[in-house]
């Protein structure tokens, strides 16, 4: 998934009134205001009321359903391999957003997650906040870019992972210094 790319679909849904946060790879570069990896998809976060909408808006961009569907995530790809994975949400009383995982279970993105701001192509974007970025890590097994955005993350804003991650991310980063 290439700025461009993510800078139109991004614009397309936003031109219908659906707002949208970048989550994941994408939306720690957009938090830091600059691409520091090549990206296999683009992760949003978006109101579940707006789903099936933008299952249409981006079938007319040339992607199809190839994986889940709402009230859960889903993950549409184009012709190219471009891949776009939703994360509907529906906002709790306190802001948050409730995402129903795919076990049933349910997770929140707490409310001040959603004030977070950043750039792609110097194009201002929502994204979710730094602390939230680290919040969702802690989530699953983590590979190498992601020791790396989560020492960039406590680097530019001084966001320290969960205890368990600590170790794990400060040996990343001496190991990139020493690089």
């Amino acid at each position: 998934m290439d700025s461009r790319t993510l800078v139109a679909v991004i614009g397309l849904l936003e031109a219908d009134g659906i707002d949208v946060w970048l989550d994941g790879g994408w939306g720690v570069d957009a938090l830091l205001g600059h691409q520091t990896r090549e990206h296999d998809d683009l992760d949003l976060v978006v109101e579940l009321y707006h789903a099936s909408r933008i299952i249409e808006l981006l079938d007319g961009l040339g992607y199809s359903l190839v994986a889940g569907a709402p009230p859960k995530s889903f993950v549409m790809v184009d012709a190219r391999g471009r891949q776009v994975d939703v994360h509907p949400v529906t906002f709790n009383a306190e802001g948050g957003g409730v995402y129903q995982m795919d076990d049933g279970a349910e997770w929140v993105y707490p409310g001040e997650g959603f004030a977070g701001r950043g750039s792609v192509d110097r194009r201002p974007v929502r994204c979710l906040s730094a602390e939230v970025q680290v919040m969702v890590h802690a989530g699953y097994e983590l590979t190498e870019k992601d020791y790396r955005e989560l020492c960039l993350l406590r680097e530019r804003f001084g966001v320290e992972p969960p205890r368990a991650l600590l170790e794990k991310v400060l040996a990343a980063a001496q190991e990139e210094d020493e690089a």
